[in-house]
């Protein structure tokens, strides 16, 4: 990313730090803590743009290694997998109840890029996926929808974004990761992936998207992370 992107990770992080850090809600600063996560979310969501694409690495970049993250005791995984579904609905003209094998297309799209996490590490690794516009394509997304939600199997956890960053060419399901299937460490079966987003916003154990009108919350957002989240 350009060192302005870089910026902004940074206040991202540093705001998300000071108001979730050692469960620390910002006390007195609070308010204008999230006036300026207001801020930055603006300044992200300007800057955006359909058809900037994060640069992409040849897969000798990649790094050592990759931390798993989930807010669950333990790693999630399913009891079942083969009855793992993912439900699309909300706003469409056509919702979807879909297998993993379904989900997964030969037309898919594989990456290699560079992930930033709000806690300022960042890693190269592999993403292979379907792009969350084609399911949208299929499920044929009405016109007065605004915003996803994604909610995951992982303790509730979810997270919502604009239409127009969810619709990017580089948002994929993720279903693959550095060139092996993805494991439950990362978010198995599926996960939500793009490099223009901020880590906590990349949801794992995905199960369910929702379209619609009205502005979703989010895990971290809710606990005062920007919600926008780009970098």
């Amino acid at each position: 990313m350009s060192p302005r992107s870089d910026r902004r990770a940074f206040v991202a992080g540093a705001l998300g730090g000071l108001l979730s850090g050692c469960g620390w809600d910002g006390g007195p600063l609070r308010p204008r803590l999230r006036a300026f996560s207001q801020v930055n979310d603006w300044l992200s969501q300007g800057l955006f743009s359909e058809d900037r694409l994060a640069p992409t690495y040849d897969v000798s970049r990649r790094s050592s290694s990759f931390p798993a993250y989930h807010i669950s005791r333990m790693t999630p995984t399913l009891a079942d997998p083969t009855s793992w579904r993912l439900e699309v609905g909300g706003m469409v003209d056509r919702p979807l109840s879909l297998s993993l094998d379904e989900v997964r297309s030969p037309a898919g799209l594989t990456y290699t890029v560079k992930h930033h996490c709000v806690e300022g590490w960042s890693a190269i690794a592999t993403w292979t996926g379907v792009p969350l516009r084609a399911l949208a394509d299929v499920a044929r997304v009405l016109p007065a929808a605004r915003y996803v939600r994604f909610d995951s199997f992982d303790a509730g956890y979810y997270s919502g974004w604009d239409l127009e960053s969810a619709l990017h060419p580089q948002t994929m399901l993720a279903y693959g990761f550095n060139g092996a299937e993805l494991t439950a460490a990362h978010g198995a079966p599926v996960r939500v992936y793009a490099p223009h987003k901020l880590g906590y916003k990349l949801t794992k154990y995905v199960n369910r998207i929702t379209f619609t009108d009205v502005r979703p919350g989010g895990y971290w957002e809710d606990q005062g992370y920007p919600w926008y989240g780009g970098v």
